[in-house]
């Protein structure tokens, strides 16, 4: 099955920003498309974006310069040739050898590596997670256990919390009993906010934005939310985004109560929210550059929980296998556009696998309606999905995804 046509152009994602979206035109008549999400809270050395820096237009922020990349160079390599998504994603790895993109962007080579494996799915008549799987080697598939985004703050959001996301997880082994009590307990966090006179305006991903006393608060407020949905039981998880609050050079942390403390306070801090909430995840619990303090975070806590690496191990291969050796974390987020290819990311994934580390795959802050991570993340058999809150488009595209592949699994 031959592409007969590839080609790019501008969209926006769910902060009003542009971003690609990739087209690819198969000789069965068939069209599928992928779109490049965008992170607010990004990794030092994950991939970088490229965009048109022309101050004159959308702040600088259009993506026209990665459009012609598309369009003039990429799509004259692949248009003609027998669709083979991996033998392509090779091609996309060789436009750019720098482990950031610097040159050819992250964005650009994304959207299109995503569009390939779409149309590959498309040429097969088969899923999308299917191609996944074939190329995983996974035996059997199931649908990951959702991370739902119930309140944000730090950079998602323009209130005082430092924490920049608080997770509620059904424990419910159903992924339609999941996603009930994900939008029950939305519905009655958003009750008891507007019964308190507080903000129901959300942030990026969909969570409340309120102003609360101390970060602490965001988790009483979970758990006053839990208590009042008795038929389901929930636990907790966080994304602090530590890097966020992080003085580099006097080596502290700033909470929203608590300031300029240590590492090793942070991590007491971690130990007694743990005591009094049923917490089971912290992501980037410590900067990405406190390798140190990750060490120590790993040891009193790694054994209690799940202790997730964003920022630290942005979808590489290569660190995450240094991760491993420095004993650092237990899990991985994974985030395609970190890394700029599917296979890249694919990469990631086995080595997580191999190393017995968890995968929680992730959406990004700066969303398209582009439902490619709902097939990764079953196609992977990852444990978790962060898709954001059960509300806004972009995030319940997504859920909505899992809830056809659900269908299809089971009929």
């Amino acid at each position: 099955m031959k592409i007969t046509n590839l080609y790019a152009y501008e969209i926006f994602d769910s902060r009003g920003l542009p971003t690609i979206e990739c087209c690819i035109n198969l000789e069965n008549g068939k069209k599928v498309y992928a779109s490049a999400p965008s992170g607010a809270s990004v990794g030092k050395e994950e991939a970088l974006e490229l965009r048109d820096n022309d101050a004159t237009r959308f702040m600088g922020k259009g993506v026209l310069k990665a459009v012609a990349y598309i369009n003039d160079i990429i799509a004259q390599k692949f248009i003609g040739q027998p669709i083979n998504a991996l033998a392509m994603d090779s091609v996309l790895m060789d436009l750019d050898h720098h482990p950031q993109k610097t040159t050819v962007g992250a964005n650009t080579t994304i959207s299109v590596s995503m569009a390939l494996f779409k149309a590959q799915a498309a040429s097969e008549n088969i899923e999308l997670f299917q191609v996944i799987q074939r190329v995983q080697d996974i035996k059997t598939v199931n649908l990951p256990i959702p991370m739902f985004n119930m309140i944000n703050g730090g950079a998602h959001a323009n209130n005082n919390l430092q924490v920049q996301e608080y997770m509620v997880i059904p424990k419910t082994e159903n992924f339609i009993d999941a996603m009930h009590a994900g939008v029950r307990f939305y519905q009655e966090l958003k009750k008891i906010l507007n019964d308190d006179n507080k903000s129901t305006n959300v942030g990026d991903e969909g969570g409340f934005a309120p102003n609360l006393d101390d970060d602490k608060s965001g988790l009483e407020l979970l758990m006053q939310t839990s208590k009042k949905i008795s038929d389901y039981v929930f636990d907790f998880a966080l994304d602090v985004a530590a890097s966020e609050i992080y003085d580099e050079k006097n080596n502290t942390y700033s909470f929203s109560k608590e300031k300029n403390i240590s590492s090793t306070d942070v991590i007491k801090i971690y130990e007694s929210w743990c005591k009094s909430f049923p917490i089971i995840s912290i992501e980037d619990g410590l900067s990405e550059t406190d390798i140190e303090g990750w060490k120590l975070m790993t040891k009193d806590l790694g054994k209690k929980i799940q202790l997730v690496g964003d920022d630290i191990f942005v979808t590489s291969p290569m660190k995450i296998r240094k991760g491993v050796l420095q004993k650092i974390g237990n899990a991985v987020l994974i985030k395609p556009n970190q890394i700029g290819t599917v296979s890249q990311t694919l990469a990631a994934i086995d080595v997580c696998k191999n190393k017995n580390l968890g995968v929680v795959i992730s959406h990004r802050s700066g969303e398209t309606n582009d439902t490619f991570i709902a097939d990764l993340a079953v196609g992977t058999g990852a444990n978790y999905i962060k898709a954001g809150a059960p509300a806004r488009g972009e995030r319940v595209s997504k859920y909505n995804r899992l809830l056809e592949i659900y269908r299809i699994l089971n009929s």
